[in-house]
């Protein structure tokens, strides 16, 4: 019961963090929010770390080279474009986008010959990107009007995740959850330092409001540190494909907050293309399940 309970909460942060991330980018540009809460996430993850009674270890050259992909993929790539993408498109759009995690997965996968495709497989891709065309289709195939811009750099990011989650397979034993999480944020975060700094030397710091300072806040804690060490938490109890099909509430979950705080309409194209994504998602994932797959301790789904 706890855990159904851990894993709900997660699903919900991730939910509320889609409408969060709208209303703080009323108060910060979204460079800045999106720079600051990698650098943010990764202060605040240090001291869970040296608080741990883990034995702490050394690490080697090659060690933090694979820290440094990880973080750039996982972290850097996947939250910037989160943060920014969902600037420049609504909250329904981005969270069905996010929601195709599992398809970015099983593409890089296949490239990289750790999975292999079959035809369920393939037709749930083809489905899930008729889908996303559908979607995209809404408002023009023009990036003049920004919604395919935002679209597209919200796949960008989940697509940095997708890389994430393959190129971890490689090192996954090596290294428990909070050490991979700690370590990746701190990478990223050095990544993005100049970056960062640039943004707050230009900051007018006294014109942010509160909400703008709390949505970083609730971005960095709750939806970056806590809701990722309740993953990796819930992935020693539970298989990934258990947790994978409480992620399709996520999408569901996030357009329906959309919708109630942030007044989005529903539209007869999120219908459409949004049932086609799940629809999708949902024939590709139950297409899971040869030796060639990504092990079972993978995660499979996206996170922001």
């Amino acid at each position: 019961m706890i855990l159904f309970g851990a894993i709900v909460f997660m699903m919900l942060i991730w939910g509320v963090n889609f409408i969060v991330a709208k209303v703080a980018l009323r108060h910060l540009d979204p460079v800045t929010l999106a720079s600051f809460r990698v650098l943010l996430s990764a202060l605040l993850i240090l001291p869970v770390y040296f608080a741990s009674p883990r034995r702490k270890r050394s690490f080697s050259r090659s060690d933090i080279l694979e820290f440094a992909k990880l973080g750039l993929f996982g972290v850097a790539i996947n939250q910037m474009c989160f943060t920014i993408g969902i600037n420049y498109t609504s909250v329904s759009h981005a969270a069905l986008i996010v929601g195709m995690g599992p398809i970015y997965v099983l593409v890089l996968a296949w490239m990289m010959r750790l999975e292999a495709l079959t035809w369920q497989k393939v037709s749930g891709m083809a489905l899930a990107f008729a889908g996303v065309v559908v979607l995209a289709g809404e408002h023009g195939f023009s990036l003049a009007g920004g919604s395919l811009a935002g679209d597209l750099i919200t796949l960008a990011g989940s697509v940095g995740f997708a890389f994430y989650v393959v190129l971890g397979k490689r090192v996954a034993g090596r290294f428990d959850s909070l050490e991979m999480n700690t370590f990746n944020y701190l990478t990223a975060a050095v990544l993005i330092l100049p970056l960062a700094v640039r943004q707050g030397v230009m900051l007018d710091w006294r014109a942010v409001a509160w909400q703008g300072w709390a949505g970083l806040l609730f971005m960095s804690a709750l939806a970056s540190v806590l809701a990722y060490l309740l993953y990796f938490w819930a992935l020693r109890h539970v298989s990934a494909s258990r947790i994978a099909a409480f992620s399709y509430l996520l999408p569901v979950l996030a357009t329906l907050l959309g919708i109630m705080f942030l007044g989005e309409p529903v539209t007869r194209h999120l219908l459409i293309g949004g049932g086609l994504v799940m629809a999708g998602v949902y024939m590709a994932e139950i297409g899971f399940g040869t030796e060639a797959d990504l092990d079972e301790d993978e995660p499979d789904a996206d996170v922001h």
